[in-house]
């Protein structure tokens, strides 16, 4: 438990900045207990106003929490959410940030990718991501190549790229910790090609066989591979088209994450990329719904504006 609080102290002082008297809210469920509590245990230590809350846990990635529990973080100064399905597309953290609220959703964390890369250099990681997404801001299209097949284009005109860096001291900031990414919503209806998803898929896990997407007018238009391919298209199903919509290109930028099987850290590995389906509304797109689904591709070669930004997954800044 102590390497638990050490890594909920990081994020609670380092990365909130949360101050004494503030009011902090930790909403977790059941599997992540645990960690919950240790960010409630060093909230208190932190002299905040803390309060724990625990939900039932939801079906879905981006399923809202309960109407009383989106009414405690629309008034709250800072949140951490643990949670087994993740919260960051939803309704109910987008008010609390509107409100001025701010803080961080882990979700599908595990207490290894906690103690790991909860300790490392957000000050290193925020440098590096914000170098990245200079190179991207502003430019026009985005292509993403691999060995396997992958083969994907689409604009990124007028697109804002984000910075996941951890660091989320101002008012209406949000984050996923562990964080390190640099993200966009691509221009809907724009995506056309080929993903061949070979690291892990969020719901899904880590991929034994890769899951071949095929891509035409913005939507995955067919879904192929072995059971992580079916599993994907289960997961999709119940949002109809829009749950195939290409949402997210991002690029990972934190050295101590690892492939473990979970997007939240899966997404953030040096030298990988990925792309969701589904849900981007909280990234400047305009599909909203509950439902976004991260898929990590190793080794990429990432062109901006036909200039290399990664190459066979080492980056080049």
């Amino acid at each position: 438990m102590q390497e638990l609080k050490e890594a909920a102290r990081v994020a609670l002082k380092d990365c909130a900045g949360v101050k004494q008297g503030e009011n902090v809210v930790i909403i977790t469920d059941e599997p992540k207990r645990r960690i919950g509590l240790a960010f409630w245990e060093i909230a208190c230590e932190l002299g905040a106003d803390a309060i724990f809350c625990e939900i039932i846990p939801r079906k879905t990635n981006g399923a809202e929490p309960p109407r009383a529990v989106a009414a405690l973080l629309k008034e709250c100064d800072v949140f951490m959410i643990p949670t087994s399905k993740s919260m960051t597309h939803t309704d109910a953290r987008r008010a609390s940030c509107k409100n001025g609220g701010r803080g961080a959703t882990l979700p599908s964390i595990t207490e290894d990718t906690m103690k790991r890369t909860l300790r490392a250099d957000y000050g290193k990681i925020r440098e590096l991501t914000s170098r990245v997404a200079a190179k991207i801001q502003g430019a026009k299209e985005a292509r993403v190549i691999t060995a396997l097949g992958t083969d994907i284009t689409f604009s990124i005109e007028g697109r804002k790229c984000l910075e996941d860096t951890g660091i989320i001291t101002e008012k209406g900031s949000s984050t996923n910790l562990p964080a390190g990414e640099a993200y966009l919503a691509p221009v809907e209806g724009t995506a056309r090609g080929r993903i061949v998803a070979d690291g892990s898929c969020a719901g899904v896990g880590m991929i034994n066989e890769p899951i071949v997407l095929e891509v035409s007018g913005g939507f995955a238009t067919d879904i192929t591979g072995g059971a992580e391919a079916k599993a994907l298209i289960e997961l999709t199903a119940p949002f109809g088209r829009d749950g195939r919509n290409i949402a997210e290109l991002g690029i990972g930028t934190n050295d101590k994450a690892q492939l473990t099987g979970s997007a939240l850290e899966d997404e953030k590995v040096m030298g990988t990329v990925h792309i969701a389906l589904g849900d981007n509304i909280s990234m400047g797109g305009k599909v909203s719904l509950q439902s976004h689904l991260d898929m990590i591709i190793k080794a990429p070669t990432l062109l901006i504006d036909g200039k290399e930004l990664l190459k066979e997954g080492k980056l080049l800044v």
